[in-house]
């Protein structure tokens, strides 16, 4: 049958050419960054120092190195690996529908393989050959893209943000054999309920299957679907205030989950969703518009098939860009409830000086300047390097809001600290102990005297007391400076006053209003960077995907093109037909998109703004309608340009070729 797999795909390159195409880029995108995150994790470089911890409570006690100065590539690791994982769910879904597309336009052929006396075993077994055929080549190829091209994305990742360091490729056959395990893998998943299918049927009903698809899915499907939308829908009911640093995972794997329940169910979405959208084409097109919806209709696993690539990248991609931008309008509002003092100083690092200067200003009232503190946080089994603020409580509840929601921060003295409620999904109370490591090795365990409301773009997740700063952190100096004037003092006459005083010293003096705006705009840029690094590839890829599953689905209908033209139909009415055609399958799929989109957007959004007032509303209309335009521009594209080639080249007598 292996032998019979590979001349059925030369037989079919055309067909096949598109899901090796498919995979061979997914498997370029999952090796790619399988390559550069082992470049991350090999990365040794120089003025790194660790300091080993005890961690005498984990299950059998351990020990933990942790990271605590020196440049490493840890967040374009985070990055890497949450593209590795969009990119692998992009693939995953791309090649399932590619595969059950390719075998489904061969129904007529299966029927007859069966009709001269093929078992059903052995139909499934040419099928999911042929998918081991096409996965070999595609896996391989992508490998060795990825392998090629490794070295220049290094390249341009070496000092940048996420990665200040010099990367060098590390040994790439682990990573490109995860790569291409996962892509035969992807394959032969993507390829046995297909085949599963196309072997269950008998001779007679494969070939009345291959006229006609079946007006009902299978039970097993309509399961799985609702039980994928069940879990769905628990994602969604998690995403509420008090969910902390989770709420982009939920945002992100929401929409996943979303998306693989409407697919399992578009057989039955699809044609319900077309129905609606078709009325007012109808009424504007009559004939065509009347034939595109019948043809939607009539034709629901190819259409879902059509739909499923738009679908996944339009809700992934809508609710990360949604997600983000709402985050940054709580962040912004989060940083104007915080911070109460109308002046902000920033100073560079070993400015001593800068202090006494700010509190020797006539009219300043309250100088908050926090010392930083650098320690390790142990917990049971983990050990985190942690950035603290040394704080005197009487000050710095003057300048900005830092509140209580158990405990007394008035107690922050001596070995104590106050913990924001978000602690990394640490939950402490009021009394707990929590092990800490210094910078200078010593260890220590210091009581909990209150638990905080989280602020995180203004304060820290650990507030500390001054004794300790003086003790463990004697050369720390403040880099920001909270100020408040005097009263009968203007907070304008004393930022010139403060500017005058500082000058030569490094420090910047402003309103409070305008370091706001300068930290949520570098938030929503440093939001942009973190899109184009997660969906750019995702994108992509789906780019690619949406215009392959296209041009398949139109070159597997000559027949039925030239029939039309038989029957009358000009070239004309054909490519509108197609025109409208496309165009509904693509809004289907972006209506869909669309909802989930809306639905984790306002989750998110309620999930963020609880306890703030006065929060913006970013919608960031441009990039969204961008992403719909480009979905829908590439499916009416894709399937009118094979189109056009089948018409130019078919004459009507073609139909009564077999």
């Amino acid at each position: 049958m292996f032998f019979l797999s590979r001349q059925t795909v030369r037989r079919h390159l055309s067909l096949y050419a598109g899901s090796f195409v498919a995979l061979a880029v997914g498997v370029f995108l999952l090796g790619l960054a399988a390559t550069a995150t082992a470049a991350t994790i090999a990365y040794h470089g120089p003025g790194m120092e660790t300091i080993t911890v005890n961690l005498p409570n984990a299950d059998p006690p351990t020990t933990a190195k942790v990271l605590t100065s020196g440049a490493d590539a840890s967040g374009l690791q985070v990055v890497l690996s949450m593209v590795g994982v969009i990119c692998g769910f992009i693939t995953v879904f791309v090649i399932a529908s590619t595969f059950a597309f390719a075998v489904a336009s061969r129904r007529r052929e299966v029927g007859l393989i069966r009709l001269i006396g093929a078992t059903p075993r052995q139909v499934k077994r040419m099928v999911l050959g042929e998918a081991l055929v096409v996965a070999l080549a595609a896996s391989i190829t992508g490998a060795i893209l990825a392998q090629l091209v490794t070295p220049l994305v290094l390249a341009k990742a070496s000092y940048t943000e996420l990665a200040p360091v010099k990367l060098e490729p590390a040994s790439p056959w682990v990573p490109l054999a995860i790569a291409v395990a996962a892509g035969l893998i992807v394959a032969m998943l993507g390829a046995r309920s297909a085949a599963r299918r196309a072997g269950r049927v008998g001779a007679v009903d494969a070939l009345r299957e291959a006229a006609l698809e079946p007006p009902r899915i299978g039970p097993v499907r309509v399961v799985f679907g609702v039980l994928v939308l069940a879990g769905a829908i628990v994602l969604l009911a998690l995403i509420r205030p008090g969910t902390g640093d989770a709420v982009v995972p939920l945002a992100m794997f929401t929409p996943m989950l979303l998306v693989v329940a409407l697919t399992l169910l578009a057989p039955l979405v699809v044609p319900l969703i077309a129905r609606l959208l078709a009325t007012p084409l109808i009424a504007w097109t009559q004939v065509s518009g009347r034939l595109a919806r019948s043809n939607v209709v009539a034709a629901p696993r190819r259409s879902a098939s059509l739909a499923s690539p738009i679908l996944a990248i339009s809700a992934i991609a809508g609710s990360m860009v949604l997600t983000l931008s709402f985050a940054a309008d709580a962040s912004t509002a989060t940083i104007r409830e915080t911070v109460r003092a109308p002046i902000v100083i920033t100073a560079p690092p070993g400015t001593p000086a800068v202090g006494e200067q700010i509190r020797r200003t006539p009219g300043v009232a309250l100088a908050d300047g926090a010392i930083p503190v650098q320690l390790i946080r142990t917990d049971t089994d983990s050990a985190e390097l942690e950035e603290a603020e040394a704080i005197d409580p009487a000050v710095a509840t003057k300048t900005r809001a830092i509140i209580p929601i158990t405990g007394d921060l008035t107690k922050l003295t001596g070995k104590s600290v106050a913990v924001s409620n978000e602690s990394d999904g640490h939950k402490y109370r009021v009394g707990d102990k929590i092990g800490v490591t210094f910078l200078d090795r010593s260890t220590d365990q210091l009581e909990v005297v209150a638990i905080l409301k989280a602020a995180p773009e203004v304060n820290p997740l650990m507030f500390v007391s001054t004794d300790l700063a003086r003790e463990h952190a004697a050369q720390a100096t403040p880099a920001r400076w909270f100020v408040q004037p005097a009263d009968g003092v203007g907070a304008a006459a004393l930022i010139t006053t403060l500017g005058e005083r500082l000058t030569g010293t490094g420090a910047a003096v402003v309103p409070a209003a305008d370091w706001e705006r300068t930290e949520s705009e570098g938030l929503r840029k440093g939001n942009q960077l973190g899109l184009i690094l997660l969906l750019g590839p995702a994108a992509l890829y789906s780019a690619i995907a949406i215009a392959n599953t296209l041009l398949m689905g139109s070159l597997q209908r000559r027949h039925e093109f030239v029939t039309s033209r038989l029957l009358g139909a000009t070239p004309a009415q054909i490519r509108r037909m197609v025109l409208w055609e496309s165009a509904l399958v693509g809004a289907v799929a972006l209506t869909l998109g669309t909802v989930i989109t809306v639905t984790v957007g306002l989750l998110i959004r309620h999930a963020m703004s609880v306890g703030l007032t006065d929060v913006p509303v970013t919608v960031p209309w441009t990039t969204l309608l961008s992403i719909g335009t480009v979905c829908l521009a590439l499916a009416v594209g894709a399937a009118l340009l094979p189109t056009a080639v089948i018409l130019r080249r078919s004459q009507p007598s073609a139909a009564l070729q077999s």
